[in-house]
């Protein structure tokens, strides 16, 4: 069995340095991956990338992506990057 853990939307619920904590001891604990979501006003890529830069194995996904928000081509430019800077790293769930 996998686990994976979601951290919300950006700025609601937990704050940013919470979410960190919790991303960290998922990974420690050897969770298989952490989930963001977006709504307007909440980015779920820049909530991945800063995860991304503060852990090591954990696996990260966004568990939606406004569509009507951003283009399909724009979706598949702001996973693209993150996608190809840590590979291993990259659950999608767009």
């Amino acid at each position: 069995m996998k686990l994976g853990v979601h951290v919300g939307y950006w700025g609601l619920g937990m704050g940013a340095e919470d979410q960190l904590a919790v991303v960290q001891e998922a990974e420690r604990l050897g969770y298989d991956s952490v989930w963001s979501a977006e709504a307007y006003g909440s980015d779920a890529a820049t909530v991945l990338a800063w995860l991304a830069a503060q852990t090591t194995r954990i696996k990260l996904g966004s568990a939606i992506m406004q569509i009507p928000g951003r283009s399909p081509a724009n979706t598949a430019m702001t996973a693209a990057p993150r996608a190809q800077a840590a590979p291993a790293a990259n659950a999608r769930g767009y």
